[in-house]
């Protein structure tokens, strides 16, 4: 009954980056549930677009790219991106035949027998050669902790957890975050809230005409130098600045993205500075980003003194066993395509170094 059961890799998660590397391994030889394996937690097809709000619609997501061999056509973009992505997951693991199982729960990753790794599962266990890690960042959101977090009066919440503008009505929001989900948040909860109030640590940085190949590339570089130095990786549009289209700039007009330097406190009723202004919230939505969850690879000590793990492209540089796909330059929908498939190429390069010696 303990006995794990073989394979030549294990891919964890379905979401962008794992279906993208699973379709790299069967595309290159690797057979569905006799060479790899796809174990997903996640109740259904979608990865972590099935959990996003529903007012976030098809039409309002930025930088969604089609998994490699089939595109995403005919979309409405009146619908919520969570139903149209989640369908379009769903035909592509049919369509490729990749037998993902879930929901299936990754308890931890750690050494084997015979140089192969154990991965324990909520399934049972697994005995890998090689393992694409691609968990993404949504099971683990970034909570920032401020003096009086714990006395406030009111609902604080996470992105992970809105559901919409609709339950904000007439309450007084602070929405704390410069990223897209911050300005998506106070567009949408500027005609319900009784008043919005937007606070950032740094200025925003609106980027003006198109996000071209060149500036791309340059934003993958800087996150790549920081996960090749093993520092925790920043996000690609921490780097790419906010794009200025026209509900921003309508929210810019209407004074609804005013935003305001970093509070120093929170108090019962709202937050405060140190200069003596304070507003008063029900309401503080901390769209404040996520981080990579790689909790279950604890066990391989893999995480470098900066803090991060150190990759070279998608492999770690300390057990080349592992590749990170979804992490660092690869978070992107670009990216972890890209990343899966280079992955899979290093991946075939390793296993046939280890390939017995035909007698």
């Amino acid at each position: 009954m303990n006995e794990s059961r073989e394979v030549e890799v294990v891919v964890i998660g379905a979401g962008q980056a794992g279906l993208s590397s699973a379709f790299h391994l069967r595309r290159t030889g690797f057979e569905p549930g006799r060479d790899f394996v796809v174990l997903d937690h996640s109740p259904a097809p979608g990865g972590a677009w099935q959990f996003r709000w529903p007012s976030l619609t098809y039409g309002k997501v930025h930088g969604m790219h089609a998994l490699p061999g089939m595109e995403l056509t005919g979309a409405d973009p009146a619908r919520p991106s969570a139903e149209v992505i989640g369908e379009y997951f769903d035909r592509y693991e049919r369509t490729f035949d990749l037998r993902v199982r879930r929901p299936v729960d990754v308890g931890a990753v750690r050494e084997g027998a015979g140089g192969r790794l154990l991965v324990e599962t909520s399934d049972g266990s697994w005995s890998a050669r090689a393992l694409i890690n691609a968990t993404g960042t949504w099971d683990r959101p970034f909570w920032p902790r401020y003096p009086g977090q714990e006395t406030f009066r009111g609902r604080q919440l996470h992105t992970a957890r809105y559901a919409g503008p609709e339950e904000f009505a007439g309450r007084r929001v602070v929405v704390v975050g410069g990223g897209a989900s911050g300005t998506q948040h106070l567009l949408e909860l500027a005609p319900y809230a009784a008043a919005t109030t937007w606070v950032t640590r740094r200025p925003p940085v609106f980027r003006e005409g198109p996000f071209d190949e060149e500036a791309g590339r340059a934003a993958v570089a800087l996150v790549e130098d920081r996960v090749r130095q093993g520092l925790p990786p920043r996000s690609v549009v921490s780097v790419t600045g906010l794009p200025l289209n026209d509900a921003v700039r309508q929210g810019l007009a209407d004074g609804v993205l005013n935003r305001q330097p970093m509070f120093d406190r929170i108090t019962p009723d709202g937050v405060a500075w140190d200069d003596g202004r304070h507003v008063t919230a029900d309401v503080i939505l901390w769209a404040t980003g996520f981080r990579a969850a790689l909790d279950h690879l604890r066990p391989l000590r893999l995480r470098e003194p900066g803090g991060g793990i150190r990759v070279e492209g998608t492999r770690v540089v300390s057990d080349p066993r592992v590749h990170l796909v979804g992490y660092g330059p690869s978070a992107s929908t670009i990216g972890a395509n890209r990343a899966g498939r280079a992955a899979v190429r290093d991946i075939r390069r390793l296993l046939a170094q280890d390939e017995p010696l035909a007698a």
